[in-house]
C-alpha cells in the first residue's frame, strides 16, 4: 500500500504492511543538478502552488515545493510523497511519471527528494539507533523496523550475512501498528533493554523480551517514518536517500547497492 498525496489532503491515514521489494528494481537516475537561484517567476508558481494546497487542506504541512522536472509544473513533497502542481495550480498529479527517454520514474530521481529523505534520517542521533556492522562497511542502510512484520524478521536472520557483504545496517524504530499499541510497548522494550542489539534479536526470535521503560526514541523514529512516507517494514534507505524498498537477500541488497553506487565503492558514512 502505499500513502497518496490525495489522503494527506482529504486526512486519511493507511496502516502499514510487512513489505519485500520489487526482484527487477529499475536504476536510479542520477540526482538533477541544481538549476541556480530561485526567479520572480519560480517564486510565484510557489506561492500560487502553496496558496492551492492550503486551500484543498489548510492543516497540510508541505515539506517542499522545489522545480519540477517538466515544464511548468512544481515538485511537491508532503508526507515524504512527491506530486506535481502544475505552476498555475489548476492541476495536481501523483504517481509514476516515466522519463520516456531514460525510462525511469522521475520522483525517485529527484534531487530534493533524496535530500528531504537524508536530511530527516539524519535528524535520528546514530547512538539511538540499533547498529548491526561489519568493522569497515563499503554500504550502509537505514532500515525502518518491525519486530512482528514476516519480511523484518527474515532480513534480521540473516543480520550476519549483510554484514559479510560489506553492509551496516542500522535499524530504527516502525512499530507498524501504530503508537500506544502492544507492539509499540514491546519496541520500547527492545531499545530499552540493556543490551538492545540482543532484545531486538530475541524479539524478532518470538523469544521474550522483559518490559522495560526509559526516555527512548521509539515515537519519535516512529514519526520519522511516517514523515518519510512509509507504508510497510522494513523500509530501506541508502546513505544518499535513495528508498530501496522492502526486503532484499543479502546478495541481492549488495547488487543493488552495487548497482546504485555504478559499480564504485561508496555509499558509507
Amino acid at each position: 500500500m502505499k500513502r497518496m498525496l490525495l489522503t494527506a489532503l482529504i486526512g486519511g491515514l493507511s496502516l502499514a504492511a510487512c513489505a519485500q521489494a520489487p526482484q527487477t528494481p529499475a536504476t536510479a537516475a542520477k540526482p538533477a543538478a541544481a538549476t541556480g537561484p530561485a526567479t520572480a517567476a519560480d517564486k510565484a508558481a510557489e506561492a500560487q502552488v502553496r496558496k492551492v494546497l492550503k486551500e484543498l487542506n489548510p492543516e497540510l504541512k508541505i515539506d517542499y515545493i522545489g522545480a519540477a522536472p517538466m515544464p511548468g509544473f512544481r515538485e511537491v513533497i508532503v508526507g515524504g510523497q512527491v506530486a506535481y502542481v502544475s505552476d498555475d495550480g489548476k492541476y495536481l498529479m501523483q504517481g509514476v511519471v516515466l522519463d520516456v527517454a531514460t525510462r525511469r520514474d522521475v520522483a525517485e530521481a529527484s534531487a530534493g527528494l533524496r535530500r528531504y529523505r537524508t536530511d530527516l534520517i539524519d535528524s535520528v542521533p546514530h547512538s539511538q539507533r540499533i547498529v548491526f556492522a561489519p568493522p569497515n562497511p563499503k554500504y550502509t542502510i537505514s532500515v525502518f523496523t518491525d519486530i512482528e512484520c514476516g519480511y523484518c524478521r527474515k532480513l534480521h536472520s540473516q543480520i550476519a550475512e549483510y554484514n559479510r557483504q560489506g553492509i551496516a545496517v542500522e535499524y530504527l524504530a516502525f512499530p507498524r501498528m501504530g503508537l500506544g499499541t502492544k507492539d509499540h510497548k514491546d519496541m520500547v522494550s527492545v531499545w530499552c533493554a540493556a543490551d538492545p542489539k540482543r532484545a531486538l534479536t530475541d524479539a524478532k526470535a518470538d523469544r521474550p523480551v522483559p518490559a522495560r521503560t526509559c526516555n527512548n526514541p521509539v515515537a519519535t523514529e516512529y514519526e520519522v517514518g511516517q514523515r518519510l512516507g512509509i507504508s510497510g517494514t522494513p523500509a530501506i534507505f541508502t546513505a544518499e536517500g535513495v528508498q530501496i524498498g522492502g526486503y532484499l537477500s543479502p546478495t541481492q541488497m549488495r547488487a543493488r547497492l552495487d548497482e546504485l553506487a555504478g559499480g564504485k565503492a561508496g555509499g558509507g558514512r
